[in-house]
């Protein structure tokens, strides 16, 4: 089982914390991921942020795998047409950053977070994970060229340059932004309860906004007590053995 918290960045420090306590209460300690934004929504930068530095070191030194996520997590460049514009529409709230970038763009935001967050902690990072996990031929392609271990997305799991998958099957989140995504997300997570568990590796993820609805924090306290009855907590390190 890989569980991870996405959107770690100073702007949810708070939150990101409270989601950690629980996470560790399920999992028997600090085996879980963590997926940082360097600048979310150009509000919130790292660099610099010595206090946060101190955090991510902390959370990294207890064993939990640090993913880059992205750069800002915000869409600026929206494709107003075709897939990509569907599933920027339909599929996160302007948050797909690499969905319709050039690969010029992509190598360049990937390679300065990566050098921005392997300096702060003195170590690699785990992989990448573009925010919303939605990604364009550009960024798949830059991807390729710059040398993650791991990247993601809503239905598997795979290693950049070769593209080989090792692990398949649906990532287990909730959405908190609005009344039909909290309906919608606490009726997949019950299924995936009863569904899911045949697969050999399980994903769960969860995001700050949802601690501030009590419904999903007990759809999530619900998922992680029934898959960790049958999947092993792991790492995603583990997936490349």
């Amino acid at each position: 089982m890989l569980v991870s918290i996405h959107d770690v960045s100073p702007r949810s420090e708070s939150a990101v914390d409270a989601l950690a306590d629980r996470l560790q209460r399920h999992l028997g300690g600090a085996n879980f991921a963590m997926l940082v934004i360097p600048d979310h929504w150009r509000e919130a930068p790292i660099a610099g942020n010595a206090a946060f530095h101190a955090r991510l070191r902390h959370w990294a030194d207890q064993g939990i795998e640090m993913f880059l996520h992205g750069w800002c997590h915000r869409d600026e460049t929206p494709a107003q047409s075709g897939l990509s514009g569907f599933k920027g529409k339909h599929m996160t709230a302007g948050e797909g950053e690499f969905l319709s970038l050039s690969q010029t763009e992509a190598t360049r935001r990937m390679r300065e977070g990566k050098a921005l967050l392997e300096d702060i902690l003195g170590k690699p990072v785990a992989g990448f994970i573009a925010p919303a996990w939605l990604y364009g031929p550009g960024a798949l392609a830059a991807l390729d060229d710059i040398g993650f271990a791991l990247a993601e997305d809503h239905m598997k799991v795979w290693e950049p340059g070769s593209r080989r998958v090792l692990s398949r099957g649906p990532v287990v989140t909730w959405a908190s932004r609005s009344p039909g995504r909290i309906r919608s997300s606490l009726w997949f997570a019950a299924l995936a309860r009863r569904a899911l568990p045949v697969l050999p590796t399980l994903r769960v993820a969860v995001h700050p906004g949802d601690v501030t609805v009590p419904a999903l924090l007990g759809s999530i306290d619900a998922t992680l007590a029934r898959f960790a009855a049958s999947h092993r907590p792991a790492r995603y390190a583990e997936l490349l053995a």
